[in-house]
């Protein structure tokens, strides 16, 4: 099983978002996990776009990446999603094989109406599913 860490600021959108992706379509070959900088809470928008495409989030909880750290637990692949200067401010995690970068809008900088908000995230999860189905068939490739 490959352990994966999705990682961004707050743990509130884009890292749940990857984490449910990957647990569903990693299809047991992996075991996902998220966490960030500076958790808060999972944005209730969050739930409302993932639930449209038949993901069911509202137990997800947030969790800090470095509470993970003091955990000592180990990762075969860490994504990033919080910008590099960011991501440097993260702990290394022993056992790591790989760690990527992933250029995703943030969140937390997205203005406008309601629907506005909604329809940005729509377009920030959609990207996401596609990178890790992409990174699913990757990993599967190489086994």
């Amino acid at each position: 099983m490959i352990r994966v860490l999705f990682i961004c600021n707050h743990n509130a959108v884009r890292s749940q978002m990857a984490e449910a992706f990957l647990n569903k379509l990693g299809n047991g070959f992996f075991l996902a996990e998220s966490a960030g900088l500076v958790p808060t809470e999972v944005h209730p928008a969050t739930k409302i776009v993932m639930e449209e495409i038949g993901y069911d989030i509202s137990n997800q909880t947030t969790n800090s990446v470095f509470g993970y750290y003091r955990e000592n637990r180990e990762y075969s692949l860490v994504v990033k999603m919080c910008d590099k200067e960011e991501g440097e401010s993260c702990p290394v995690f022993k056992g790591t094989e790989k760690e990527l970068y992933w250029s995703l809008d943030d969140p937390a900088k997205i203005e406008g109406t309601n629907e506005e908000k909604l329809n940005k995230l729509r377009k920030i999860r959609d990207e996401l599913k596609i990178k890790v189905e992409l990174l699913v068939e990757e990993f599967i490739e190489l086994f």
